[in-house]
């Protein structure tokens, strides 16, 4: 009787003991992904999880509770953020908390990589009848979007010149960042701005060791959303794990060889 009732006492130490022995801190420094769903992103994840430990960044936790499950039961280390990369204050949240993943705070953190996977809204709509709020949603997440990223993680990627290979900060783009489509005028706004971004960042921070590349997808990806998606060649639709191959490889090239940008797309497709 008496060890049944100091039972729930007991349970709450165990349960005490088992979370608190977990580090906050990540046991080697991290690849951070924004942006993740079902298809890239979780490819990406599980690709650069073999090697590093993944913080993996989603507006809702749903895109991402799963693939922490499973990347932890593979022996990996890995957790998630809710995240509005469009938000000035959730991107400072969330990098408050990344600062202590990455190895303490006050600037000393590290990162190997970073990913930028935030499509944000296709819009496919005439021009004139666009809502402003419909416009301005292609620049919330493509836009305002990668430069928040990009300003809170370069610090911790500058930190990080040191390790096995170079850091790395990725943009996932689309060909609208090259040319902007009829009915397309808020998406394509959007990824220019992240091209530009990306030059621009490319040139300031590539002689200080940080590889920043551009990643152009064009095609359409074979992922959840798009298995309805019926072309007359089987493999017209671009893989989403052969993408994160390709981030992979722009990770550990060397400084003598670094790809600012890069096209991938199936081999029927039209360009």
């Amino acid at each position: 009787m008496r060890l049944i009732a100091r039972l729930p006492t007991l349970l709450t130490n165990i349960h005490i003991r088992r979370y608190s022995s977990i580090p906050m801190a990540a046991p080697s420094p991290p690849v951070i992904i924004a942006g993740v769903g079902p298809g890239t992103g979780a490819s990406v994840a599980r690709r650069f999880a073999t090697t590093y430990p993944v913080v993996l960044l989603a507006r809702n936790p749903d895109n991402y509770n799963s693939l922490v499950e499973e990347i932890q039961k593979k022996g990996g280390w890995a957790k998630g953020i809710s995240t509005d990369v469009s938000d000035v204050g959730s991107v400072k949240a969330a990098f408050e908390e990344l600062e202590e993943i990455a190895g303490g705070g006050e600037g000393k953190g590290k990162v190997a990589a970073a990913v930028f996977n935030v499509g944000g809204r296709f819009i496919r709509k005439p021009f004139l009848e666009l809502t402003q709020e419909e416009f301005e949603s292609g620049w919330d997440a493509n836009g305002r979007g990668a430069y928040l990223f990009s300003k809170s993680v370069l610090p911790l990627l500058l930190n990080s010149t040191d390790l096995t290979y170079p850091p790395t900060l990725i943009f996932t783009s689309a060909t609208a960042a090259l040319r902007g489509s009829a009915l397309c005028s808020s998406f394509a706004t959007g990824k220019f701005a992240m091209r530009a971004l990306a030059q621009s960042l490319a040139r300031e921070f590539g002689p200080q060791g940080v590889h920043v590349a551009h990643a152009i997808i064009d095609g359409v990806i074979d992922i959840p959303r798009t298995k309805d998606w019926h072309f007359e060649k089987e493999d017209a639709k671009i893989s989403a794990d052969a993408i994160a191959d390709s981030y992979w490889y722009l990770h550990t090239q060397p400084r003598t060889t670094f790809t600012n940008e890069i096209d991938i797309r199936p081999y029927v497709e039209k360009w």
